[in-house]
């Protein structure tokens, strides 16, 4: 039963959500939060290890979930739902797409989706956000919290400076302040 859930929860979670992985946030943890496989501070965790191993943040946050119900077949499992959608996408896409790519028609498919998109990934940080501050505890780690949030939204947003040397250093403040 739960092989049957993890792929149908990943496969929807994967056809339904456009704009990348960190569109499929939100879904993915409305998902895993609904079926209580995790709580939202959970979550927040699986992001943050999503995020630090190497590959696509919804192909590891699948897998780790997987893992996490149903083993080592639970994660390949949940791996290969999550993306079949988008494999069986573009290869219907991909053969039309050079014929079909000037119809009005398609622009303005793209024009609808594109706010679509960003809304989605907008949802995701909200809700990271959110969890993120109810599982800090009392106002100094809040405060702190809220501080390098802020301090990363600017250094990679405004700046430009390197994600992995801001997540670097965000992860030596958090040993630092919050052990």
């Amino acid at each position: 039963m739960i092989f049957w859930q993890l792929f149908a929860s990943f496969f929807k979670i994967g056809l339904f959500t456009i704009g990348g992985g960190y569109a499929m946030l939100a879904l993915i943890q409305q998902e895993i939060v609904r079926l209580g496989w995790m709580t939202p501070q959970e979550f927040v965790d699986v992001v943050g290890i999503a995020e630090v191993t190497p590959g696509p943040i919804a192909i590891n946050s699948a897998t780790f979930v997987g893992f996490r119900t149903g083993g080592i077949p639970g994660a390949l499992l949940a791996s290969f739902a999550v993306v079949l959608p988008s494999l069986l996408c573009v290869s219907v896409v991909s053969r039309m797409w050079n014929r079909y790519k000037e119809a009005r028609l398609v622009q303005f498919m793209f024009a609808g989706i594109r706010p679509v998109a960003a809304g989605l990934v907008a949802a995701a940080a909200v809700l990271i956000a959110l969890a993120t501050f109810r599982y800090v505890q009392g106002f100094p780690g809040k405060l702190w919290t809220g501080l390098i949030a802020a301090g990363c939204f600017y250094g990679v947003g405004v700046k430009k400076w390197n994600p992995i040397k801001v997540l670097m250093i965000a992860a030596v403040l958090g040993l630092l302040l919050f052990r």
